[in-house]
């Protein structure tokens, strides 16, 4: 079994295994939040897809309340060092590493600022973690490699995939549940997710599952 919980934008809390995987947080400076640094539950890993500013801070705050290993692009590891985390575990495409028995894929992702995703792979399940990503067809070898159980995939638009991008990219990663995130955060990246889900289910077999801001969901 796998639990999610949204942090609203791109923050997940990931129950894999028994461990908390905290990914891509952002809640201090996220003028869409009701959540707090302290309503986040204690991480047993961090990751951050990239360092830009509604992805990086908090997972360096977390990482370090928590004197937890933080994952990231190699680009950004003599940074979070200078921040003050104690443990930095630097991966880069196509690369894998073993935290505390859970498996990270590191994948690609089409964006700026050393950009990836992360499949996390225990044995209760698997979840793909897009990032801020734009469509490529290369999703399809994520998918076929990893075979993620669920899918996290940004729908914002302008600086991600839009809908209609994320819906061919659910086709393409063919896992069972996708839950959209990066979305309706600003004014900027404003999105419908029912018309997400009603996009992708023209496309993919799968349940669209629509969370909001601290709800958590078992899979």
């Amino acid at each position: 079994m796998v639990r999610l919980r949204w942090l609203g934008h791109a923050g997940f809390e990931l129950g894999i295994d028994g461990k908390c995987i905290v990914v891509d947080p952002f809640v201090s400076e996220n003028p869409s939040s009701a959540l707090k640094l302290n309503d986040i539950g204690h991480a047993d890993i961090v990751a951050a897809t990239h360092a830009h500013f509604d992805h990086w801070p908090d997972a360096l705050k977390i990482a370090k309340r928590d004197r937890a290993p933080l994952v990231c692009i190699s680009d950004h590891k003599a940074a979070a060092i200078d921040a003050g985390v104690e443990e930095v575990v630097s991966v880069n495409v196509g690369g894998t590493v073993k935290i505390k028995g859970i498996d990270i894929h590191c994948t690609a992702a089409l964006h700026t600022g050393a950009p990836c995703g992360f499949v996390f792979s225990g044995e209760g399940g698997s979840v793909y973690h897009a990032g801020d990503t734009g469509l490529f067809g290369d999703m399809a070898l994520i998918g076929e490699m990893y075979r993620p159980a669920v899918a996290l995939l940004p729908i914002g638009g302008k600086f991600t995939m839009g809908p209609y991008e994320a819906a061919k990219a659910a086709e393409l990663i063919g896992a069972k549940v996708i839950v959209p995130m990066h979305y309706n955060t600003f004014e900027s990246i404003k999105q419908s997710p029912e018309e997400f889900r009603r996009l992708t289910c023209k496309k993919a077999v799968c349940e669209v599952v629509i969370i909001k801001e601290g709800e958590a969901l078992d899979i």
